[in-house]
């Protein structure tokens, strides 16, 4: 299957389930009083976002389940494996409103004025909101994640995978921000704080529906794999992208990883390799690089072995990827967790 041919399959099977993702966010995180905090805990979810974590979740239900989902498909009363009901899309939204809760925080510690396009929480409210949008998102995870109906012991666990996420996320984030002060982080370091800050939600994403429906441990891990490797995958080829993909198609000054001084998996391999990265671009500010500098800043990367460092590396995780999936029954899911993983890498650019 060529990369837009796989692309175009993965954005209808996610445009077909972020509708229904998006309703029932509508459903399970209803208006409520102060409206001002719910306005605001709901703003970044209403900004839109591909919904590709809560997509994972529902594939892996529906692999695990044999499912060939349609349009009449209930999410809400889905086949545990021993065929007791529980609430698959219930438990894809709280996964969803974790990565909000995530992107709030982010905005606020980056002080960056805009998420997909609009202005950021912070910024069409106030930082004080922002905080309390993020921390409610945080509790109400929980509690829909909580009240899935699923077995009691598969619920403590769902439970205990997603705090563990959570604290990994913060882990990483934290490790994120000591990288800013640092000249000595290595490619090895920059693995592991990617992992923490966002492969680790992947993987939950396809471990806590196996947890729920009542998968074995072995099929639970390999599921978590498949995600920790694809997030990873992701991340590293977003520092390629923002590189090598036109700044039209980004929807953001191309290089300006580069030009903002962030370190990536590209810069770091290049250090290595004696290029002194801090003097490949003399823009103090995205707005103000040239096309012809960051060419000539990419060039030198490419001279140095960096940019196809970074991507082989990423196209190795997702291969590993793929591979975890093979404890999941054969059918149309499963082949869509795998195109999913090669979109990841691609996003159709």
């Amino acid at each position: 299957m060529t990369q837009d041919a796989t692309a175009e399959r993965v954005l209808a099977a996610v445009k077909q389930r972020r509708d229904r993702v998006n309703a029932a966010i509508d459903e399970d995180l209803p208006m409520a009083e102060p409206e001002r905090l719910y306005e605001a805990s709901r703003y970044i979810l209403e900004a839109g976002g591909k919904r590709l974590r809560p997509t994972a979740a529902l594939l892996v239900g529906e692999a695990l389940a044999g499912v060939d989902a349609d349009p009449t498909t209930d999410y809400r009363s889905f086949p545990a494996l021993d065929g007791e009901p529980f609430d698959l899309m219930r438990t894809a939204v709280s996964v969803e409103v974790i990565q909000s809760f995530t992107l709030i925080h982010d905005d606020i510690m980056d002080e960056d004025d805009l998420r997909r396009g609009e202005p950021a929480v912070h910024r069409a409210y106030d930082i004080e909101t922002a905080i309390l949008a993020g921390d409610t998102l945080y509790a109400k995870a929980f509690e829909l994640l909580s009240d899935t109906g699923a077995a009691p012991a598969n619920t403590v666990e769902a439970v205990n995978r997603l705090a563990s996420a959570c604290t990994r996320i913060c882990e990483g984030q934290s490790l994120d921000v000591e990288f800013e002060t640092r000249d000595d982080v290595t490619p090895e370091e920059y693995l592991e704080m990617v992992e923490l800050k966002t492969a680790v939600l992947y993987g939950a994403s396809a471990a806590i529906p196996a947890v729920l429906m009542g998968a074995d441990e072995e099929t639970v891990e390999a599921l978590y794999q498949y995600g920790v490797d694809s997030g990873r995958a992701f991340q590293i080829q977003d520092d390629v992208l923002d590189l090598t993909v036109p700044s039209e198609k980004l929807g953001k000054q191309r290089g300006s990883d580069l030009v903002e001084d962030k370190e990536t998996l590209i810069t770091l391999h290049a250090r290595q390799q004696g290029v002194d990265v801090d003097a490949l671009v003399s823009a103090e500010t995205p707005a103000e690089v040239s096309e012809a500098e960051i060419d000539a800043a990419v060039s030198t990367l490419e001279e140095a072995g960096s940019i196809d460092y970074a991507r082989e590396m990423a196209e190795d995780l997702t291969a590993r990827s793929k591979e975890r999936l093979t404890v999941l029954p054969e059918g149309p899911a499963r082949d869509l967790l795998a195109d999913l993983a090669d979109y990841l890498i691609t996003r159709g650019y």
